[in-house]
């Protein structure tokens, strides 16, 4: 999750596909440059060890969308795909 985090931060839509599943990875991401990352918070996690193939990570990301002070608050789902953790979608956002 952090790591992902990370790739929104500097704008690495190469390493976001590459973690995101490849049942509902989209074909192209396109980041917005008029966003900037400020933030993460995990508020929380489910599972997700090394003797699981699921796990959930709760979290608010703090951004600016042209200037503009938002949040992302979601429970991402993550699954084990060819032996590594890979983003599959979110659970909930608001």
């Amino acid at each position: 999750m952090r790591s992902r985090y990370a790739a929104f931060v500097v704008r690495d839509a190469a390493y976001l596909l590459r973690t995101w599943h490849p049942g509902t990875r989209p074909a192209t991401l396109d980041l917005d440059p008029g966003v900037r990352w400020e933030r993460l918070e995990i508020l929380g996690t489910t599972e997700g060890s090394a003797f699981h193939t699921t796990g959930t990570v709760t979290f608010r990301a703090h951004f600016k969308d042209h200037g503009r002070a938002e949040s992302l608050h979601e429970r991402s789902l993550f699954v084990r795909h060819e032996g590594a953790w890979v983003y599959e979608s979110a659970v909930f956002a608001d």
